[in-house]
């Protein structure tokens, strides 16, 4: 088999809103993420790392990790994607969503394999993570 392309690495990843105003509060002010703004309101976050992971996750398995059953409950929009965001302290940044009023579908839980997460979903329906992944901060550890 030829192989004519190598992946390197996600070279972004972000939210198509309809309402732009939900996801400018969520992800400026209330994530706190510096954007530049530019014409027709597209906002970029040039001074934010990249991505270090990028996953298929099934939404039985994305349903079984938020609630503990395969299925997507009827009453929350599915999401349409993930997104992870790396944080000092997950306990901290779970207490400061809560208090802006995002409902945790998941909080600061620490899964089998060593991270701790809380997840949410974004105005436009993505299931978005503050977590604490161990093998992103210590190079000498393994993913699982």
């Amino acid at each position: 088999m030829l192989i004519l392309m190598k992946i390197l690495f996600i070279a972004g990843f972000g939210p198509i809103p309809d309402d732009l105003s939900s996801s400018k509060k969520l992800y400026s002010k209330d994530l706190e993420i510096e954007f530049n703004e530019y014409d027709g309101g597209y906002m970029h976050a040039q001074k934010l790392d990249g991505c270090k992971g990028f996953a298929i996750w099934p939404l039985s398995l994305a349903a079984e990790d938020c609630f503990g059953t395969k299925i997507w409950p009827e009453d929350l929009p599915r999401p349409q994607a993930w997104l992870e965001f790396e944080v000092e302290d997950v306990q901290d940044a779970s207490e400061e969503m809560k208090r802006k009023g995002y409902r945790l579908l998941v909080d600061s839980f620490k899964e089998p394999y060593g991270q701790i997460v809380s997840r949410f979903l974004s105005p436009e329906g993505i299931l978005v993570g503050l977590v604490i992944t161990p093998w992103l901060r210590d190079s000498s550890m393994k993913p699982p």
